[in-house]
């Protein structure tokens, strides 16, 4: 996963404090070895506002994982899928909005004409995934194994916790091929 770099450059302190505040505002009870753990993931665009995940991992073994996203204001997880795995299938993922609103595309039969959600300017071939489910803090929706799906955070930003099968991320398929894990 491309990261965040980690020098002492006070841009990337002041993105990392809000991301901090957001898990902290969240009315959840966080650890300081917790906050520690954060990921900010800029899947190697370098563009980590506009195209980015925030996310510590609470446990990940070979039949579940649980984790923690968050998601500044219009930032968005680029389209991707989690396909088959040996003898495995892809990861199957239960995504619950905690605070904010989140907006999931997913790969379905119903294609939606009016998104709520702006795509990251000239990214729209990477962006196919296009029915829209819109979850509120308290609501959750689940995605299957290999299905393509990518998720942008409202005006407020959000956080959202995620439950699944066993992850392993350096096998998930970006639509992106620009994307390193």
């Amino acid at each position: 996963m491309g990261r965040l770099d980690d020098q002492l450059n006070p841009q990337n302190l002041h993105y990392k404090e809000l991301v901090r505040q957001m898990f902290l505002s969240s009315g959840m009870v966080f650890t300081e070895e917790e906050l520690a753990k954060i990921e900010y993931a800029d899947f190697g665009l370098g563009n980590i506002e506009n195209e980015g995940l925030n996310l510590f991992v609470y446990e990940n073994n070979e039949r579940y994982c649980a984790k923690e996203l968050v998601l500044l204001p219009f930032q968005t997880c680029p389209e991707h899928r989690h396909p088959p795995r040996g003898n495995m299938e892809g990861k199957k993922e239960t995504f619950r909005c905690r605070k904010g609103l989140v907006y999931l595309y997913v790969e379905s039969c119903i294609s939606d004409k009016n998104h709520s959600c702006k795509i990251p300017k000239g990214q729209e071939n990477y962006y196919t995934a296009q029915h829209e489910v819109v979850l509120h803090p308290g609501e959750q929706y689940t995605i299957e194994p290999d299905h393509r799906h990518w998720f942008q955070a409202g005006k407020e930003g959000a956080v959202i916790s995620e439950f699944s099968s066993s992850s392993d991320d350096a096998s998930d398929i970006f639509t992106d091929p620009r994307i390193k894990r």
